[in-house]
């Protein structure tokens, strides 16, 4: 377990996009004295906003290594872009705006390096968060529940953005969301394989439509539909 990929999906996040990077930069993972290597790789999924300078800008720094899409294709989409490039043991997704923090990564990769999980969700609710709106909150909650009654789990937060793999156990799954169902693909495909998933205490500034937030109340029925047909084809 020496080397840690992070990658970071980008759409459109210029307000965010070069202080969540340095952010990134600046986190250090240990594990018994041993700092772990760090790559980050950011897929720009054909932003328009001035995006992609900031990311052409670091890219020439030998700061990161940037994939692009010729066209927008979703946020599951260049995940998995992104997977194919990772060299890292552990792979975390981060997304581009502020909402997770990247000075979580020692606590979210810990149960993986320590031995105890394949992979790690960040739950936004048994950390430290801003206020939600009331809807997506109700909204993240029901589509956590279909999970734990699908799959007969306990989590508290399938929809987290805040997510860490064991590169084995993700690398052998087959993604095929294109956007946001993406986390209720993957959610169903590590709980059917028997992979050992931990949650852990995250921070969490979420936003809201005025602040950028793209995810809409609308993305919740592919989320549902994703759960069912994932319980029961692959």
């Amino acid at each position: 377990m020496g080397k840690l990929s992070i990658i970071v999906p980008a759409y459109n996040e210029r307000p965010t996009i070069r202080t969540i990077l340095e952010r990134v930069e600046g986190v250090t993972v240990a594990h018994r004295g041993v700092t772990l290597e760090k790559e980050i790789i950011v897929v720009d999924d054909c932003s328009t906003d001035g995006t992609s300078a900031v990311l052409d800008e670091f890219a020439a720094q030998g700061r990161i290594r940037l994939f692009r899409h010729e066209r927008n294709q979703g946020k599951g989409a260049a995940i998995r872009t992104g997977l194919q490039a990772a060299t890292g043991d552990i792979i975390v997704i981060q997304d581009a705006d502020l909402e997770y923090s990247p000075e979580d990564y020692p606590v979210l990769v810990r149960p993986i390096l320590e031995g105890m999980a394949d992979v790690v969700y960040g739950s936004r609710f048994l950390g430290t968060h801003r206020a939600f709106l009331f809807w997506h909150y109700v909204g993240n909650k029901f589509l956590t529940l279909i999970t734990n009654v699908l799959y007969n789990t306990i989590l508290t937060d399938m929809e987290t953005g805040a997510k860490a793999f064991r590169a084995s156990a993700i690398k052998g799954i087959c993604i095929k969301s294109n956007r946001f169902d993406f986390e209720p693909e993957i959610t169903a495909k590590v709980l059917k394989r028997g992979c050992r998933l931990y949650e852990v205490p995250i921070t969490y500034a979420g936003r809201d439509p005025r602040e950028g937030k793209k995810i809409t109340w609308k993305d919740g029925f592919p989320a549902i539909w994703a759960l069912i047909k994932y319980r029961f084809v692959d």
